[in-house]
């Protein structure tokens, strides 16, 4: 057979990505069973070819080559089942393109980080990602390093050394947020925090204050209530904004969970969302687009970064058995201001 071409209307075989790559079955059952021992150069001509071909691995080549399967951890536990849904889709998207197994370990509040650490040891993990709240989870951080287990502080404002990371800028990303709001006339703008062991709360809570003064406003103590990313604390922080004499003309929730609960809470008093009081989140969940009216929010990649943290657990422990230690890095991911209809301009 002619090198790079294969049988019209038969689905390619192992032999026909090898002949397209120029390089033997075993090589190709090497590379899509992510073996430390293929130079990065042949991988790439491999990747290549499987991609051009739209070749689908079977078990065999997995038997071919005696692989030992990646298996990730994720530890999970965050109040807003909307942000973990997207956390989820991530992961379980890049597990499956990778070929790694993903393991799902549920922490109640109150947990044991000695006890998580030698269960996730326990089973072999060769890598934990961590979404809010545990990523910025001190005892349950340095046990996992201390143990050598590479993990990723998921959508983290402070990354450790010797970890991985995904996340956005959080503090500029509330301030293009308040910026937003500042264009549209509103100049008592109400802000609910998250939760108070979460570094991101801090960075959103910077950025709303960092606009405030550029625009030269002055920051109201009293416009500012403290919530912890959950739907139920957004209905208390909503219900002393809005009973302020002098309320907010519009409210900066820190995530989706809490907005919502803003919208519901105006809807209660016979307030109109937009028109007497405009609502904005932060995260960009599939809850922004179900509730009406639909939220303008911050667009938080939170599946994209997901992915993206398998990949580089994946990666690591590829280089982990090929004698390699992995170096880790923090990716920042871009963020949107996404507008809808929870948000109208007032006059001067």
């Amino acid at each position: 057979m002619t090198k790079g071409f294969r049988r019209v209307g038969v689905a390619p075989t192992i032999s026909d990505v090898a002949d397209a790559a120029g390089v033997s079955a075993m090589t190709v059952s090497r590379v899509i069973n992510r073996d430390a021992r293929v130079r990065d150069e042949t991988r790439e001509r491999v990747d290549a070819a499987i991609a051009r071909l739209n070749y689908i691995p079977n078990p065999a080549a997995r038997v071919l080559a005696g692989a030992v399967r990646t298996r990730i951890g994720l530890v999970y536990g965050n109040p807003s089942s909307a942000y973990l849904s997207e956390v989820l889709l991530g992961c379980l998207a890049e597990a499956s393109r990778a070929d790694v197994q993903l393991m799902l370990e549920n922490c109640v509040q109150g947990y044991d980080a000695a006890g998580m650490v030698e269960h996730l040891r326990a089973t072999h993990i060769d890598g934990v990602v961590l979404p809010p709240p545990f990523c910025d989870a001190p005892d349950l951080v340095d046990r996992l390093l201390a143990a050598g287990l590479p993990i990723v502080q998921l959508a983290t404002g402070a990354p450790v050394d010797g970890a991985f990371a995904v996340t956005v800028d959080d503090a500029a990303a509330a301030a293009d947020m308040t910026r937003t709001l500042i264009a549209k006339g509103h100049r008592r703008i109400g802000f609910i925090v998250g939760a108070a062991n979460q570094t991101t709360s801090t960075r959103r809570l910077n950025g709303y204050r960092a606009s405030l003064a550029e625009a030269g406003i002055p920051c109201d103590d009293a416009l500012i209530a403290q919530g912890d990313f959950s739907y139920g604390s957004g209905l208390i922080a909503a219900d002393t904004l809005l009973r302020l004499a002098s309320r907010p003309t519009a409210i900066f929730a820190s995530n989706d969970d809490m907005a919502a609960a803003v919208i519901a809470t105006a809807h209660r008093r016979h307030l109109d969302v937009p028109g007497d009081v405009s609502v904005c989140g932060f995260d960009d969940t599939p809850l922004a687009t179900t509730i009406l009216p639909t939220l303008t929010t911050v667009r938080q990649p939170v599946a994209d970064m997901a992915q993206a943290a398998v990949a580089l657990l994946a990666e690591a422990a590829r280089r982990l058995r090929a004698g390699r230690r992995p170096e880790p890095e923090c990716r920042v991911l871009p963020h949107a201001i996404i507008e809808r209809q929870s948000v109208a301009a007032i006059s001067q």
